[in-house]
């Protein structure tokens, strides 16, 4: 989700939106955009790219109008400026007009750094838009999107939509939309299950709990799902060692409270409580079979093996049958 500086008015004469998040980026111009034709619905609204604000075009759209109109001057890609376009905006940063809200669109880094700072320095309402790619900021993406909506969803439920959508966050923010269109009261795993079903089961962590649970068969159909459907077989050998590492690493901690072990072992609370349950019959020695199988499979796919899907279904079934081997002693 985006953040937001302390200063947080939409109507602030300058904002300043970081980052390469390009769902957090549009929502930060709608945001402003929205506030300004609340004030005045007959706001202008001019949305530029760079090759659009010539030298002289920022001061012609910001100049007095005749009619006192409120306008919204969007610059996108601001890191892309010519250096002499570049030094109208910091000269309008230092004296803004009224009636206007300039909006920028800075992608970060060193690229265009000096009219960053120059909008920091002039106290511009900054709101970050980082790209998220990790998994853990797709996640809270996603319970912020409930969030926002006013609607309660499980952590299991937030965790199966990012499995199942990846990583687009405006089909992630979507998915969140249609769930809360469509179903009433608290939004959990079956929910999910049930609106995505060909992309949650060919999910590479679907093959993954479906392993460590030593459900065999299921796990070989979740396989063969992803695969046909295109996800990498690397992402599978990474969720297959996760889920074996998670059971490793709860199996050897000390016992304790979900909250207690989460900040431990660097878990949320919710998945404690799912490795639990799938550690049942896992044993030390099936947690290193278990282990060097990935190892073998992961080689196997990445070029050391002439059969990347016969490399997973072999690592797939030996999880399995590790995850069973307690059971039977």
């Amino acid at each position: 989700m985006a953040r937001k500086n302390a200063s947080d008015d939409p109507l602030a004469p300058v904002t300043l939106a970081v980052g390469q998040e390009e769902l957090l980026l549009d929502r930060a111009v709608r945001e402003v955009v929205a506030a300004a034709k609340a004030a005045d619905a007959d706001t202008d609204v001019r949305d530029l790219t760079p090759d659009q604000l010539q030298p002289g075009t920022l001061a012609e759209l910001v100049s007095p109008s005749l009619f006192a109109e409120r306008k919204v001057v969007v610059v996108r890609g601001a890191q892309d400026l010519s250096a002499d376009t570049v030094k109208d905006v910091k000269a309008y940063l230092s004296s803004p007009a009224e009636e206007i809200t300039l909006v920028l669109l800075h992608a970060g880094g060193a690229k265009g750094k000096g009219l960053l700072d120059a909008a920091r320095k002039a106290g511009a309402r900054e709101v970050a838009c980082p790209k998220m790619t990790k998994p853990a900021d797709r996640l809270a993406f996603v319970r912020s999107e409930f969030r926002t909506a006013g609607r309660s969803a499980t952590p299991e439920a937030c965790q199966a939509l990012v499995d199942a959508i990846g990583s687009d966050l405006r089909e992630l923010a979507s998915a969140v939309t249609q769930l809360v269109a469509d179903v009433e009261g608290t939004i959990d795993e079956a929910v999910v299950g049930r609106y995505y079903t060909g992309r949650a089961e060919a999910s590479s962590f679907t093959v993954a709990d479906r392993a460590v649970e030593g459900r065999t068969a299921e796990a070989l159909e979740a396989l063969r799902w992803s695969l046909s459907t295109g996800v990498a077989p690397v992402l599978i050998t990474s969720a297959l060692a996760q889920g074996v590492r998670a059971i490793g690493k709860l199996s050897s901690a000390r016992g304790g409270r979900p909250a207690d072990l989460a900040r431990e072992l660097g878990m949320p609370p919710w998945k404690i409580d799912r490795v639990r349950q799938q550690m049942r019959g896992w044993t030390p020695d099936g947690v290193s079979v278990a282990l060097r199988a990935v190892a073998e499979a992961d080689a196997g796919v990445k070029g050391g093996g002439d059969d990347p899907e016969y490399a997973l279904e072999k690592a797939v079934v030996t999880i399995a049958r590790a995850a069973r081997s307690g059971r039977r002693a």
